[in-house]
């Protein structure tokens, strides 16, 4: 007897069917950063920032003095406001991090290595966010400072014919140039002054006062202070040293804040990744 072929081929069509596998079961529908609780804890970040840092400045203005020997001196004033800073980042980044772990969506069938990943990951993003954010502001609110500075200066020139730039840091250096020892000249020397600025910031680049230039300076500052050639020659070297250890002081300073302001981000970012676990292993322990 020969059997059917139709009822031969149905089973084996029946197999193949049923072996067909369903892509995707093993992924969760839920995306692996919370967006929503990572914006939330980094503006919480920033603001936290601001308000910390506008009270370190309402102290540190209210613990200095401009009589002499009253208040805090320059150097503890210094300290004291970079161990504020690295707090202030402490507090405000530990802060985000931990409302961003503990607002996050739940991750179901994770593994909880990966939990802890993920939630480290977004006290980290909490940090970087948080830190563009704050950037930015004072970016901001340091470029419209400068930009009335500017004007206030470019209307003093206006006005007066004579104007220092706030923001020049020879200009001092300058005015010592062409101090006269009696009773003060005619001060409508703008072009004077401009010249001798260049000269002393060309000077400055090239770490070094030319021969040819002090003499020229020097005759400049004869002719406006009623000094000899020799002195006038002797007041420019003394101010040019001077203006150079003001710059080598100022580039120590900036590289002083800066390494501090590396430890301080730093640690920001440690605290915040830190805190972010433990929101995210407070959430997962809540029970509906």
């Amino acid at each position: 007897m020969q059997s059917s072929p139709t009822v031969l081929a149905r089973p084996v069509v029946e197999i193949q069917s049923s072996s067909t596998e369903m892509p995707g079961k093993n992924e969760a529908y839920s995306a692996g950063v919370s967006w929503a609780a990572v914006i939330g804890g980094a503006f919480v970040s920033a603001a936290l920032s601001l308000i910390l840092l506008s009270l370190g400045t309402g102290l540190g203005f209210s613990a200095v003095s401009p009589w002499s020997n009253l208040g805090a001196t320059a150097s503890t004033i210094g300290m004291a406001a970079l161990i504020w800073l690295i707090a202030t980042q402490i507090i405000a980044c530990a802060m985000g991090g931990y409302l961003a772990g503990r607002l996050r969506t739940k991750w179901v069938n994770v593994h909880t290595d990966e939990v802890y990943f993920r939630d480290t990951a977004h006290g980290f993003l909490v940090w970087a966010l948080g830190l563009v954010v704050t950037a930015a502001f004072l970016a901001s609110a340091a470029t419209s400072i400068a930009g009335g500075a500017a004007q206030r200066n470019a209307a003093g020139i206006a006005s007066t014919g004579t104007g220092e730039s706030v923001l020049n840091p020879n200009a001092y250096m300058v005015d010592m140039l062409f101090r006269s020892n009696g009773a003060p000249n005619d001060r409508n020397d703008v072009a004077g002054r401009a010249e001798a600025e260049r000269i002393f910031s060309h000077s400055m680049r090239e770490q070094a006062l030319s021969a040819t230039d002090r003499n020229y300076l020097g005759q400049m500052v004869a002719a406006r202070t009623g000094l000899s050639q020799s002195d006038a020659e002797a007041r420019v070297s003394d101010v040019f040293a001077q203006a150079q250890q003001s710059a080598e002081a100022t580039r120590k300073a900036l590289a002083h804040v800066s390494l501090w302001l590396f430890v301080a981000l730093l640690a920001g970012a440690f605290c915040a990744s830190y805190a972010g676990t433990i929101g995210g292993r407070q959430r997962d322990r809540v029970v509906a």
